[in-house]
């Protein structure tokens, strides 16, 4: 596997842990319905920050096409790119 290759792999590993932006706007407004600190605020504009959503969505989607793109080539038997060790 060559660097690029494992550097996606940590890429999309990261990108399938963490929290969506939905997930993020939706804890930052509770949070500021409780206490409405001017960090806490600015905060949650950037997590509803339409551009946010868009990008975060675009990469959730791009590691799973990925994932499912690597899973067919197994299925037909095929070594993935990086996969067979060079």
């Amino acid at each position: 596997m060559d660097e690029a290759e494992a550097s996606g792999r940590v890429w999309r590993a990261q990108v399938r842990r963490r929290w969506t932006a939905e997930q993020d706007r939706d804890a930052l407004a509770r949070l500021i319905e409780y206490d409405a600190d001017p960090v806490e605020i600015e905060l949650y504009e950037l997590a509803a920050d339409p551009r946010t959503l868009l990008i975060d969505r675009a990469q959730r989607r791009r590691a799973g096409q990925h994932e499912r793109h690597i899973r067919r080539l197994k299925d037909r038997g095929r070594p993935a790119a990086g996969a067979d060790g060079r």
